[in-house]
């Protein structure tokens, strides 16, 4: 194409049928936000700085959440319709080339199918081309009206429709493209003629073939695209769409879901052949899992990176944390915030991370707590292993070296260092350090009394 593309996204709006104190177009399907689902498919058709998001409600917010993809935002600070919101574009829209018009709240619309309403409008070199659908029941959405040459004369909302016109079953979605040097010429002539008082953009139909120019239709090839999401079970759906065409793709390139209808993979998730995936899974944010890895049922993955032949037994809760190579985590295991997890490690049922780091080999089988804490290569934790990290007012770290061996039930308050090869007696509270290859005893000696039962007995 030799003329350049823009695009306006139109995501101004209150959106009251959501009944939420946020804004519309900043509820979450798929795992992002509605409008940054067609920000990206905008970006697929022009650069950043040709496209151009009209935010009004809640607008820092909105700005704040497409502020990393570099796009323009215009401000339409009270909202008077769809022709109004693309008017306050004008100054931030380049004026040249042909201009797509998408919704912050359309989020399913693919990049095929405005590729091919582009390609036709340039090709067909009308003024505007109107995105279309065909439906057994056309319900309350405005109507095409086509003339003898097959164009668009007009779009008729299905309010001011006749009979005759409510029988036409092909609508009008909102999208269009438009010859940007006609829109911004005659955008000005729309009025506020309409029982709703507003600016309606469908009025660019008439005014453009007023003065002589050709308006074109598209039908689209999936009417299921041109969902808006105006309540929540609309975004439930948008959601299940979202999520079954991520799984369908992962299981395409490789990837087992067992029960794929009860996982929940956010888009930007990217997993490697060869690995399983158990039912009732949530993997989400920016989580990379390699090939061959064992997700087991029922656990929560968050923005972590999961390394090749990595198995989760089922129930484990990992977030922001990086495991390696072929270590085995679970079951009912939590890895909070920071964690970086060494090849072929141990980590078993109800043992909890935060901010530590364990070496290739490390074991923590059961029921610890190790927090802000560095694990040499090949120790061991024995069970019901704690690190006091906390004073009431700073945390503090715990370092341990290779070969480690911690006695179950032991206690280390940190700061403090347990020196490579050392051992730690069970049941033993560590408040100094422990030198390399040192056995380190901290409890209480025991006494056994004698008789001493008998005698409590008989008193």
């Amino acid at each position: 194409m030799s003329s350049p593309l823009s695009v306006v996204i139109l995501a101004a709006g209150f959106g009251t049928r959501m009944k939420s104190q946020i804004t519309k177009v900043l509820h979450r399907a798929g795992g992002l936000s509605l409008v940054e689902h067609v920000v990206r498919t905008a970006l697929t058709m022009a650069p950043p700085e040709r496209v151009v998001a009209v935010v009004g409600h809640q607008a820092k917010r909105v700005g704040a959440v497409l502020a990393p993809y570099g796009v323009r935002t215009a401000l339409q600070e009270v909202p008077r319709g769809t022709g109004h919101a693309l008017q306050c574009a004008r100054a931030a829209a380049p004026a040249d080339g042909h201009l797509v018009v998408l919704y912050g709240d359309v989020p399913l619309l693919s990049e095929a199918t405005l590729a091919r309403l582009v390609m036709q409008h340039v090709s067909g070199r009308a003024a505007a081309t109107v995105l279309t659908a065909v439906f057994d029941d056309p319900a309350a959405y405005g109507r095409i009206i086509r003339g003898a040459d097959g164009g668009v004369e007009a779009i008729i909302e299905h309010k001011a429709a006749t009979e005759a016109q409510r029988a036409i079953r092909e609508i009008n979605s909102g999208i269009y493209c438009f010859d940007a040097l006609l829109l911004w010429r005659h955008i000005d002539a729309i009025t506020t003629n309409n029982p709703a008082g507003e600016f309606y953009l469908t009025d660019m139909v008439e005014i453009l073939r007023a003065h002589g120019h050709r308006v074109d239709g598209q039908i689209m090839a999936d009417s299921s695209e041109m969902l808006g999401i105006n309540t929540k079970v609309e975004l439930a759906d948008a959601d299940r769409v979202f999520r079954a065409r991520k799984t369908t793709q992962l299981m395409l390139d490789g990837v087992t879901i067992e029960r794929p209808e009860t996982v929940t993979i956010d888009l930007d998730v990217t997993i490697g052949a060869d690995t399983i995936v158990e039912p009732n899974t949530r993997i989400l944010g920016n989580t990379v899992i390699g090939q061959n890895a064992r997700i087991g049922a029922g656990s929560v993955i968050s923005n972590s990176i999961i390394s090749d032949g990595v198995i989760l037994q089922p129930y484990c809760v990992i977030d922001d944390s990086q495991i390696g190579e072929a270590a085995h985590v679970g079951p009912f295991a939590r890895l909070r915030l920071k964690n970086r997890v060494g090849a072929h490690v141990h980590i078993g049922n109800f043992v909890e991370l935060k901010n530590t780091a364990m070496g290739d080999g490390a074991k923590a089988n059961h029921l610890a707590y190790l927090g802000d804490s560095t694990i040499g290569a090949k120790s061991n934790i024995g069970a019901g292993t704690i690190t006091c990290n906390y004073d009431g007012k700073l945390k503090h770290a715990t370092t341990i070296g290779a070969d480690v061996f911690v006695g179950s039930n032991s206690t280390l308050v940190a700061p403090v260092t347990l020196e490579a090869g050392s051992y730690i007696a069970a049941g033993s509270v560590i408040t100094q350090q422990v030198p390399a290859g040192a056995l380190a005893i901290a409890r209480g000696r025991q006494t056994n009394k004698e008789g001493w039962v008998e005698k409590k007995k008989g008193s």
